[in-house]
Parts: structure tokens; sequence; C-alpha cells
């Protein structure tokens, strides 16, 4: 396949099994990037020395390559306010890490990063609060601080769009984007966690981002929840999001980075058969939007 992005998936949105993710990822799908999150039911964190050398000679055994490390570095409350809506009652992809532990994930993110040969680090905007006005410029300084952390190593930050945080939109990332001026901090634009928070995210969201600062892009589809509770996900292309036109916008304006499938959606009943489908719908619209050959 030829492509201007790097095409890649999540590895365990398709399994736990590290060396199954990247066999179906290399030989069925085709492609040769993969983005890191967990395997063998561990955060990616969490692993140990010997598992790290285990994953890398499993991705040298299918000759992939690592966009960046998923982590789950702030996505935690913020210690001066009161505890979010959205905080988890339970553990969230064996990521339980408390705000105090936040310098660690950074630093192990970093580590691993650099074990993987990547340079990118994926972040968040700390869990949403329903008034985060009076937080804001603290919450800044603490991005910002991070991303710097991460620059002087060689790292920069992606921040995604998440809905159940502080940046959840395009409009807010625009506007956090534009507080948080370091070079180290990239936004991993997320149209699917755009639409989840009621927002067009193509052609309206994309239009307020600053086309400079996106430095990842998660692929997954939205549909509308008929009974009116929450987000629906849908295999790429059977949903809402006009995909076609996204992908294009960001050839046409010069992206070069990964797109990523983080499939979410469950319809086919297991995580490898619904991302084969969704990957079939996601390369069908790639090859629609001239940026798949």
């Amino acid at each position: 396949m030829s492509s201007p992005f790097k095409i890649a998936v999540i590895n365990d949105e398709i399994s736990q099994d590290f060396g199954h993710s990247c066999e179906i990822a290399s030989r069925e799908f085709g492609l040769s990037w993969i983005e890191l999150r967990g395997m063998w039911n561990k955060n990616l964190l969490k692993l140990d020395a010997k598992e790290v050398e285990e994953a890398r000679r499993i991705l040298e055994q299918f000759r992939l390559r690592v966009t960046d490390i998923a982590s789950p570095l702030f996505k935690v409350d913020w210690p001066d306010a009161a505890p979010s809506r959205f905080s988890p009652k339970r553990d969230q992809f064996n990521a339980n890490f408390t705000f105090g532990q936040q310098d660690e994930v950074l630093e192990r993110a970093i580590e691993l990063a650099k074990a993987f040969r990547t340079d990118r680090v994926r972040c968040f905007d700390f869990w949403r609060l329903d008034d985060a006005a009076p937080h804001r410029a603290a919450m800044n300084a603490k991005l910002e601080a991070a991303a710097n952390t991460a620059g002087k190593k060689g790292i920069t930050l992606l921040l995604e769009n998440e809905p159940a945080c502080n940046t959840a939109t395009a409009a807010e990332s625009a506007l956090l984007l534009s507080a948080v001026q370091s070079p180290s901090l990239m936004l991993n634009w997320d149209p699917g966690n755009s639409a989840s928070h009621s927002e067009i995210p193509y052609p309206d969201g994309y239009n307020l981002l600053p086309k400079e600062r996106i430095g990842h892009c998660h692929c997954k589809d939205f549909a509308k929840n008929q009974h009116g509770k929450g987000p629906d996900w849908a295999p790429m292309g059977g949903g809402t999001i006009d995909w076609v036109g996204q992908f294009a916008a960001l050839k046409r304006d010069g992206y070069r980075l990964a797109v990523s499938l983080e499939t979410h959606w469950r319809g086919s009943g297991t995580p490898e058969e619904s991302s084969r489908q969704s990957w079939a719908g996601m390369k069908q619209q790639l090859r629609q939007a001239g940026a798949l050959t």
C-alpha cells in the first residue's frame, strides 16, 4: 500500500495477545505502523524489562514501527477542584495512576518512547469539570511544563480531545493550543470523540484547528444512539462522520503523520473481528479520498 499517511492500528483494539495483534496488523491488514496502548492485560506503562524486550522482538519480527505511546498521562482529576463526575469509579485500561504519580507517568512514557523508537506520547486534559475556568491557567501551566520536559528529550506530547476530559472538541482544542504555545505539544485529533460531544468534526471542527499543530489522528466512526443514552460507535464508514472528506483535507493540508484505527465499535462480537470490519471500511475511505493506492 502507498499512502501519504502512516496508517496504523492501536494494538489492543485487536487483541491483548501482542504477537497476534502484530500478525493481524502486518500480514492481514498490510500495515507498517502500530500504536501501542496495552498488551498481555497490562497497561503499556506497567510492562517490565523482559516484556518490553519481547514486545520489541515481536515488532521486529513483523516489521512494524511504532507511531506513538498511547499513555494515560493526565487522565486524572485536577487536584484543586472537586472530583469530576467523569472520573471513573473503576480502573480503565489498567491505568489507575493518581495525580501525584503523573511526573512518574511522564518519565516512564518517555522511557518507553525511546525503547520503542518513537518520538510521540499521548496525553489528556484532566477529567472534565463543570466549570474549568478557575483552574484553566494552572492546567495550562502543567501541560506546558510537561511538554517542555518531554521536548528536552526529543519527545512531542499529543493531547487527545476526549469527551470525558476538559478538551473534548475541536473548538476546545483550538483554545488550548492557542493558550499553550509549546512546540512540544500537538493535538491527537479524534473526530469520533468530537462527534460524541455534539460537534460536527468535519468540516466544522477541523476548520477551527491550527493544521500545523495536528500531530496524530485517531480513526473511529460515530452513530447517534437511538435511545438517547450516550454515544454509539460504528465501523469506519458506518457512522455519521465524513471520513472521506477528512482524509482528503488532511492530505490537501500537508498532513503526513499517523492515521490510527481506534475501533471502539464491538458490533462484530470480538475486538478482532470488529477491527477487521472497521479496517475494511477505513481502507475504502482512504482510497476514495485519494490517500491510498
